[in-house]
């Protein structure tokens, strides 16, 4: 699951004429602590509301406030890890996202970013995730699953969800227990599966389980 998956769409950004008590007042309404400013479709920082709560005069503009956090985000095809490491690291409730020409594309909550974490629960631990596109008529577990063990390779979780480029495709997340996914990937696509991302997590130690443990601890589970 990538960041560009998790964007809510729901929130829009604040612009930097719009003013410190419109702000606070979105924050309120959308239930958040900060909100991502934009410039010319550029991302310019995080107004937040512990910066703008004690502020005397709520009709300034953004523009003359110092924004916070002006260089924490995430690309959009940057994996859920990182989006999770960028809330944790910077102890932030939402983080942006710019797409390959540095422009704002939206941003991911915390609120979000759980649901992600509770539909990939178990995708923790050494081995890799691939990802697959295909026609849902064409879906198949159990051939797929008979592919990947053909190589003597385990599925550990599987995830299906709809492909938002294509009405007519779903995505197929696989949590495999192997990191060297090359003959498996030269396999699927002699089968006509496409694959959209891989990743690998060779130090499950070091990654997806200290991750894990970064996350319970800021949210004090």
């Amino acid at each position: 699951m990538i960041a560009e998956e998790l964007i809510n769409h729901m929130i829009p950004p604040l612009k930097l004429y719009d003013t410190v008590e419109k702000a606070l007042r979105w924050m309120d309404e959308f239930r958040v602590n900060a909100l991502p400013v934009v410039a010319s479709r550029k991302y310019a920082g995080l107004a937040t509301e512990n910066s703008l709560i004690e502020l005397p005069d709520r009709t300034r503009t953004l523009r003359d406030i110092t924004l916070e956090y002006p260089d924490v985000f995430v690309m959009s095809s940057q994996h859920f890890y990182d989006v999770m490491e960028a809330a944790i690291k910077n102890k932030i409730l939402v983080v942006p996202v710019l797409d390959e020409e540095q422009e704002y594309m939206g941003i991911i909550t915390i609120n979000d970013t759980l649901t992600a974490f509770g539909q990939m629960s178990a995708l923790q631990g050494q081995g890799s995730i691939l990802v697959l596109s295909m026609p849902e008529r064409d879906y198949s577990l159990s051939q797929i699953s008979r592919l990947i063990e053909e190589e003597n390779t385990k599925i550990l979780s599987a995830y299906v969800s709809p492909d938002e480029a294509d009405p007519y495709q779903i995505k197929l997340t696989l949590k495999l227990n192997k990191t060297d996914l090359t003959r498996i990937i030269a396999t699927l696509e002699r089968f006509e599966y496409r694959i959209t991302a891989q990743f690998t997590d060779s130090t499950p130690d070091d990654g997806g389980r200290d991750r894990l443990d970064m996350l319970l601890k800021y949210l004090d589970i």
